[in-house]
């Protein structure tokens, strides 16, 4: 019984100073600014014992040195869990880190909640202080951009809708002016139609009345021709009556 007892004992120490040199090793190539080796050393920690803190921990700071933010927090919150007692003086530092991550990430709301956390658990840290006096600076200058961004978005917003009325009463004029050419067009072409039509009545006009003048005139001179033919036949007859005349003798009055 002692025997087996001691054999728990040897294994467990053994199984300690495994994780414990995992750690330090980890400490060590962190320190280096080996960040890929230690984050190898305190991931076989974790694979030995997934409980420890301080595995969790200086894996947090790992992957917060390699700019692994999301990975960070996860690390970080864990590492919350399990400070329990024997680690609350590390609770400062784990909200003033979780803070960094939030604040790296841009997620000011988040990270200015962990500062003031990280100063209930030590209101002394002066960089807990300070970072949540930058963080509130930044989300001030934050909203006062949104606002500005907003208005000019607003105001964008309304230049597309001047420019969109504007476009679309150009494209109604130039839609009502090439109706109202087209009109004049017709119109136009309307009246041309009708000149012409004029004209070829006038024309018509014009060559039945010539026609007319022309009959009337072959008439008249038919007519005259039939009063000279006329006249010329009277007249000879008149020379033959005035020929017969002629030959008779002539009476003499008497001569009292």
């Amino acid at each position: 019984m002692k025997t087996v007892l001691l054999y728990i004992l040897l294994a467990s120490a053994i199984f300690s100073q495994s994780v414990r040199s995992l750690i330090n090793n980890g400490a060590k190539e962190y320190k280096k600014g080996n960040y890929q080796q230690a984050e190898i050393l305190f991931k076989k920690a974790l694979d030995k014992d997934f409980k420890s803190f301080e595995a969790h921990y200086d894996l947090a700071n790992t992957y917060y040195k390699q700019k692994k933010f999301a990975e960070a927090l996860k690390e970080y919150k864990i590492a919350l869990q399990l400070s329990g007692e024997k680690n609350k003086d590390k609770k400062s530092d784990i909200f003033y880190n979780i803070g960094n991550t939030f604040l790296k990430s841009d997620s000011l709301n988040q990270a200015i909640s962990a500062y003031i956390e990280s100063l209930k658990q030590n209101p002394k840290d002066m960089d807990a202080k300070y970072n949540l006096s930058y963080a509130l600076k930044k989300k001030k200058q934050q909203q006062k951009q949104n606002k500005k961004n907003k208005q000019n978005k607003k105001n964008k917003n309304q230049k597309n809708k001047n420019n969109k009325n504007k476009n679309d009463k150009n494209k109604n004029d130039k839609k009502k002016n090439k109706q109202q050419n087209k009109n004049q067009q017709n119109k136009q072409q309307n009246q041309n139609k009708k000149q012409q039509q004029q004209q070829k009545q006038q024309q018509q006009q014009q060559q039945q009345q010539q026609q007319q003048r022309k009959k009337k005139e072959e008439i008249n001179k038919k007519d005259a021709e039939r009063i000279l033919a006329a006249l010329k036949n009277n007249e000879k007859k008149l020379q033959k009556k005035l020929r017969k005349q002629k030959g008779k003798p002539v009476r003499t009055e008497k001569d009292w």
